[in-house]
């Protein structure tokens, strides 16, 4: 009899490890079947960052359900007022999909009549009018050229006839080249790195039109060209451009990853090197655009170039953001929202629409606003707002592994980052600026794929820095290309670097010769 107890106690205990097995068993299911949800989204849904909560004024969509469609149908019994009204809707005259560009040179093809005697008469008729009948665009493709420059020298006969004097000879002189012992000469270099850098157009792919208009190269050369150029004359403007953006105090930043064949660590060309770009807020004067090549992401990278830097950096969640001396970070809004558009749940609907989305909303409304009315207003408007929603995120029951513990424990490690732009009219909400300006590296190496040395990576970095600032400064990349690769060869600039200031894509030299 004493053994019924202590098997029933046995029982009692299996049962709560089978429940607990159970219970643990459910959990994984329901991780597992969240994560399932979220890859099919991410493969077969929409892309685009709009909350699918906020559609149009009157517009549905037509595969959420939607409450209107349960509602019966009205029944002959059940008459209803009509309504009549009319809708006056203006008339918008179509615009066309193609059109010339103000100034384009015009060429007049006049048609007469074969015949300009009258049928009936048999007299000489007079013209009555003209008729543009129609328009169309004429393409003139690019020629190559062979320029020699000759120098010519000049003597005096009279003291080289004269033994008492010394011979006196004068002789022209050519300007400098960009690259001793090239032909490549500053149209042609500035064209192939506008093809590679704002057309992403590999070099590789570039030999064949080279050669359709008479240059005769391959893709090795035209990279020595790119390199040996970004090293001798674009990279001095680079570091003036540096000089300027760590003078500021807030920055963007954000990173992405590489490929660099030939590494100097010994890894494996198949290992992620990475590119830095740092840009510039637009309250605090024009628009730079920074490029740092790198073979890490780790901290010492960001603490290599921030050397020197006081201020605030806009950026992501990533970890080596954080603990730099005299440097605070901002954190991105728009990271806090994606996390909570993946939730796609009731909750996660609050957090977008209530919560975030109100945010964006009044950003949008002090977009044109001074720094410092901005931060007023945020302190007004914006603040509560925050506080609120940070309170909702710390009280609300949110554990696990699902995409709502998730996109909570994102947010309640990032409290103070998120908070800054609160407290500073200059910081901007989030850092889609920076996501925007490395897009084109991105899409650049979808092209060219990767950088065989890191010579080749840095000059990349180089020439993608002048690209996208000229780009922020409304400057045209081809023609600011030139005027650099014809001018600076033949200046001073090692020895009297204030020179390269008439040179910034935001200089009144720059802006009057090479505007958009």
């Amino acid at each position: 009899m004493t053994n019924v107890p202590k098997r029933e106690n046995q029982n009692e205990q299996l049962i709560r490890m089978l429940e607990q097995q159970l219970a643990q068993s459910n959990r994984q299911i329901e991780a597992l079947t969240e994560q399932v949800r979220q890859l099919t989204k991410a493969l077969y849904g929409s892309k685009s960052e709009k909350s699918k909560y906020q559609a149009p004024d009157g517009q549905g969509s037509l595969f959420d359900d939607d409450p209107s469609f349960n509602d019966s149908e009205q029944t002959e019994e059940q008459s209803t007022p009509t309504v009549t009204y009319t809708v006056v809707r203006k008339l918008h005259k179509k615009k066309r999909n193609d059109s010339f560009r103000d100034g384009i040179e015009i060429e007049e093809i006049h048609h007469h009549p074969t015949n300009t005697q009258c049928d009936c008469c048999l007299g000489q008729m007079t013209e009555a009018g003209t008729t543009i009948a129609r328009e169309e665009a004429k393409f003139i493709p690019a020629k190559m050229m062979r320029i020699q420059h000759i120098e010519h020298a000049y003597e005096c006969k009279y003291c080289k006839m004269d033994a008492t004097q010394k011979a006196q000879m004068k002789r022209g002189k050519a300007p400098q080249a960009d690259i001793q012992r090239s032909i490549a000469g500053p149209t042609v270099l500035a064209k192939l790195i506008y093809d590679k850098f704002i057309q992403y157009l590999p070099l590789y792919r570039q030999v064949k039109e080279w050669e359709r208009y008479g240059l005769l190269t391959n893709d090795k050369n035209l990279s020595n060209w790119v390199i040996r150029v970004a090293e001798d004359w674009l990279l001095p403007v680079y570091e003036q451009m540096k000089q300027t953006l760590k003078a500021k105090s807030v920055l963007h930043v954000d990173e992405t990853y590489a490929q660099i064949i030939k590494r100097s660590d010994g890894k494996s060309g198949q290992s992620n090197a990475y590119n830095w770009v740092f840009r510039s807020v637009p309250s605090q004067g024009p628009i730079i655009i920074l490029f740092q090549s790198a073979l890490s992401r780790s901290r010492s990278v960001l603490e290599e170039f921030s050397e020197g830097f006081k201020g605030t950096m806009i950026c992501d969640g990533y970890s080596a953001y954080g603990n730099l001396p005299d440097v605070t970070f901002a954190n991105c809004w728009a990271h806090v929202r994606r996390y909570w558009l993946k939730a796609d749940s009731k909750n996660g609907r609050i957090g977008v629409v209530d919560y975030c989305d109100q945010l964006y909303h009044l950003e949008c409304q002090f977009k044109h606003l001074s720094p410092g009315k901005r931060r007023k207003s945020r302190q007004k408007h914006s603040k509560p707002i925050v506080e609120k929603f940070l309170k909702w995120v710390d009280e609300s029951p949110f554990f696990g592994k699902n995409a709502l513990a998730k996109a909570a424990e994102y947010t309640l490690n990032r409290v103070h980052g998120l908070k800054a732009y609160l407290f500073d009219g200059r910081i901007e909400i989030d850092n889609n600026p920076a996501e925007n300006a490395i897009r084109p590296n991105v899409i650049g190496r979808k092209n060219w794929l990767f950088s065989v040395s890191e010579a080749g990576a840095k000059a990349n970095a180089v020439c993608l820095s002048l690209a996208e600032t000229a780009k922020a400064n409304g400057i045209d990349f081809y023609q600011y290309l030139v005027t650099l690769m014809t001018e600076l060869p033949n200046l001073p600039i090692h020895q009297q670097p204030e020179i390269l200031n008439n040179y910034m894509p935001w200089s009144k030299k720059i802006q009057a010769t090479c505007a958009n």
